[in-house]
């Protein structure tokens, strides 16, 4: 059996960009999802106008199965192992970066962790669109920050006009390299974004949930600014190793997550691997073929402006080409390389 990984998502943002809200935003639309929070000082988290407070080292239920729990830097990586115990069920873990560390300490951490069942999901940077010239000046820190990102939420977009807008990108862009840059307003992005919605029990897609009739559907209107694509990718033959870490290295900007699974054939015929992309952190995770099931390459790609047809096209010549094209016994070197070794910290593509 695979172990289920955790993805462990960093959320920075200096103070007033709106991280807080969007960390409320994303509890409000767990809808089943279990997401376990460590947090600074957990006072301002408030999930249905409940109050919320506590002293470091302590954790509490937020009532809709999500856990939050308020730590200090020492204790970080100790509560990363007591959220990824499988009693906590925990689906996502959201770690606050302000007041912890710096985003690059915390990202740090995380990927240097041994625990088994966490995997890194990406450090998430939240801006003020309002006053990110200000911030800038302020804390000219950011300039250090954006580029390590993985996704950059530009909040408050509705705060500035569209030339104003536009340049922040632009700006942001600039600093930030192959990081998706999404607006919001309210802090409302879409939660798919980040990670794997998981559906309550018993719930019948497009019925409401108890929960939506709870908290309402404040997001209703609000998806336009926080707009993304999904990619569906499958092939029935074996792809070429070489060809698909070709494919990985270069995939565009504005592609933000891929998962699923790779058949790599002849190359190794006893195991599928599990693929798992955010940003420019890669993992593959080799796991026996399911006894009885069909062997399909299955990914799924999540970003914002990707070109579905060049995608298909990209992944459709990584196939392998007939007997003449097999790989030779060095080609799986470059997937390899992301396979997690217990003894040695994972590595960024």
């Amino acid at each position: 059996m695979t172990t289920q990984q955790i993805p462990v998502v960093v959320l920075a943002g200096f103070l007033g960009a709106g991280k807080t809200t969007l960390l409320n935003h994303v509890l409000r639309s767990a809808r089943g999802t279990r997401i376990g929070v460590m947090v600074n000082d957990f006072g301002d988290i408030g999930i249905d106008a409940m109050s919320v407070a506590g002293q470091v080292g302590s954790t509490v239920s937020l009532g809709n199965g999500c856990l939050c729990c308020a730590v200090d830097a020492s204790e970080l990586d100790e509560y990363l192992e007591v959220l990824a115990r499988p009693s906590s069920r925990l689906d996502v873990i959201v770690i606050e970066a302000s007041g912890l560390a710096e985003p690059q300490e915390l990202v740090r951490m995380v990927l240097a962790s041994e625990n088994e069942r966490i995997v890194y999901g990406g450090l998430v940077q939240v801006v003020d669109a309002a006053e990110f010239s200000a911030t800038r000046q302020r804390h000219p820190e950011t300039d250090r920050h954006l580029p390590i990102a993985d996704l950059v939420v530009v909040n408050k977009a509705d705060r500035v006009s569209e030339d104003e807008l536009r340049a922040v990108h632009e700006t942001v862009r600039g600093l930030a390299g192959k990081a998706v840059v999404v607006d919001a307003r309210h802090g409302r992005i879409d939660p798919e974004l980040l990670f794997d919605r998981v559906a309550p029990e018993g719930e019948i897609e497009g019925q409401m949930s108890i929960e939506d009739i709870l908290y309402g559907d404040d997001d209703a209107h609000a998806h336009p600014h926080a707009a993304y694509d999904t990619v569906s990718l499958a092939a029935s033959t074996p792809l070429h190793p070489r060809r698909l870490m070709a494919f990985l290295d270069a995939r565009p900007e504005g592609l933000y997550r891929i998962k699923g699974f790779v058949d790599f054939g002849a190359a190794d015929p006893a195991n599928r691997y599990t693929v798992h992309a955010v940003g420019r952190f890669l993992r593959f995770h080799p796991e026996p073929w399911p006894e009885g099931e069909e062997r399909l390459t299955q990914l799924v790609l999540i970003g914002s402006g990707v070109d579905a047809a060049g995608l298909r096209k990209d992944l459709a010549s990584c196939e392998l080409n007939g007997p003449q094209d097999a790989p030779d016994e060095h080609a799986m070197w470059g997937v390899l390389r992301y396979v997690r070794h217990t003894e040695e910290e994972p590595e960024d593509s």
